[in-house]
Parts: C-alpha cells; structure tokens; sequence
C-alpha cells in the first residue's frame, strides 16, 4: 500500500499564519511530479507548533488540494495516546487516507506502554497506519518484539517508518514480520541501504525540493534497477547530507524551498533560521545541482 515516496511536506507560514496559496502550490508540485503521497503535520511540517485547529485545517486543506491524487498520510501520533486517538479521528474526517504514529516522546512508556498506544490509537481509527520509529528525537525505538504484536494484533497497522540509521534493523524487521508489513526509510540518504534490504520506499525531506528524481530513484529500485537508482542518489548525495549538516530538520529544507520560491522562510520558535554561512553553503549546493 505504501510502496513509493511519501513526502514529509513543510508547512508554509507567512506572518504567522499557514500560507494556504503556498501550500495549494506545494501540493500540487509533489503530485505533478510522481510522488505517491504527501504528509501533513509531520516533522518538516512543524507539528510541534502547531496548535489543534491548525492542525486540523493543514490536513484538511491537504486533503482537498491532493484531490484524490494520492496518499494524505496525516501525522497525529502525540506523547498523550488520549490526545493522538482525537487527532487520528479528526484528521480521518477531514479527509485524510492514512496517518504516521510517532513513537511517544518524552515520557518514555515501557515495551507495554508502548504497545497499548498504538494498539489504543489502531481500534479507534479505520485508517492505514504506519508508526514512526525516530529515537534520535523521541529517546525510545519501537522495538521489534513489539512491532511483531502490533502487526499480529492490529491490522490496521500496515507499515513502519524507520528513522534510526541503521540499515540492519531493516534485515531483522524482515525476518519476523509478516511479508505484506512494509518498511519504508526516513532518511533520504538511506533509501538506497534500505530499499536493498527489503525497504519499499521513503518518507522524504527532500521531495519537497526534488519530488521527480526522489521518485524516480524509488521507482528504479521497486523494478530492481539499482545502477538507474544509484545514479540519482550520487547525484543528489550532497543534497541529502546538506540538510544533516547545516541544522535541525525543517530548517535546512524550509530555506531550500524559499530559494526555489515556492514558500517563505519563515520558521516558528523554537526554531530559528541558519547563519548567513551556512545559507551560502546550501545556496551554493542548490546552484551546483542546478535546482536554482
């Protein structure tokens, strides 16, 4: 079901408020280009500030500007499972055809806890669920004992989004979970390590900028052809580790996407822009790739 490229879309503001004209546009940019789906309120969209009628309005505006095109896999995983279980709902009212559970953050549930959440959030939606394993950000990994009852107790509960930067967890989730339970990388530089192993897709930063050449390279390697898909990932490599090196997701992508005009720049505290150095830095990586 989720085989493709997913694009963790940024959440356009200006003057403090969601830039609906630049959000129509961004998400029309991702489906003329061959994307499979696009995510709201993930985030490179900024989840954390946004507040819950925001929150609703991005994934109902999403929802309407996708146009049946593709996949709206809203994000509504939250620490609080009482609070993800209202943001699924509400984000599958407003049109959304899937949604991406985060692993909670913070306050660091046990193994148990963690399965009664996401088992809690799957029997309160009739949404395709894919959880979100980012231990970097959330201080906990969805372990594999746990992912193994999850997709045995829950089937709704289809896909995983594996953001820990290791390739071999990718070999080990194949090796206990049901052959349909897809695997998709969350670092665009991992697509590759990822797909050779078992992954069957992304879910990008970097489609935002570059939504074609993302899906072309998945595309590629769903049909077996890596030498077409490593062409592309060679090229657009400094790209991927730009948006490591310069600072924290969105910020390097957000600024990428105001040089290619398609949104501001405008960022919500905390979160600040980069230094005038590491603008020119990513400028002068745009430029050589000629995406500016």
């Amino acid at each position: 079901m989720f085989a493709g490229t997913h694009t963790a879309i940024v959440t356009p503001f200006l003057n403090g408020q969601l830039d609906e004209e630049a959000l129509k546009k961004l998400v029309d940019f991702q489906f003329a280009n061959g994307v499979s789906g696009v995510v709201p309120c993930g985030t490179t969209g900024e989840s954390p500030t946004l507040d819950h009628d925001e929150h609703k309005h991005v994934v109902q505006l999403t929802a309407q500007f996708a146009k049946g095109r593709g996949i709206v896999m809203a994000g509504t995983g939250s620490n609080s499972t009482r609070e993800a279980i209202e943001l699924t709902q509400e984000a599958e009212s407003a049109g959304a055809t899937a949604s991406l559970q985060v692993a909670p953050y913070y306050n660091k549930p046990t193994a148990e806890g963690l399965f009664q959440h996401f088992k809690a959030i799957a029997d309160n939606t009739k949404l395709p669920i894919m959880l979100y394993s980012i231990p970097g950000r959330c201080g906990i990994e969805i372990g594999l004992d746990v992912l193994v009852r999850l997709a045995e107790s829950c089937p709704n509960i289809r896909a995983i989004k594996e953001a820990g930067g290791n390739p071999e967890r990718v070999s080990q989730m194949k090796q206990i979970l049901p052959a349909d339970f897809e695997i998709l990388s969350g670092d665009d530089g991992l697509t590759l390590p990822f797909m050779s192993v078992g992954g069957v897709g992304i879910v990008s930063v970097a489609s935002n900028l570059i939504p074609r050449q993302i899906s072309d390279m998945v595309q590629l390697a769903l049909k077996g052809d890596y030498a077409g898909a490593l062409k592309i990932h060679t090229q657009y490599y400094p790209l991927f580790a730009a948006f490591l090196k310069l600072s924290t997701n969105p910020i390097p992508i957000k600024t990428a996407m105001a040089m290619a005009g398609h949104c501001s720049n405008e960022l919500r505290l905390p979160l600040t822009p980069m230094d005038q150095a590491k603008n020119e830095e990513l400028r002068a990586t745009l430029v050589n790739l000629g995406l500016i």
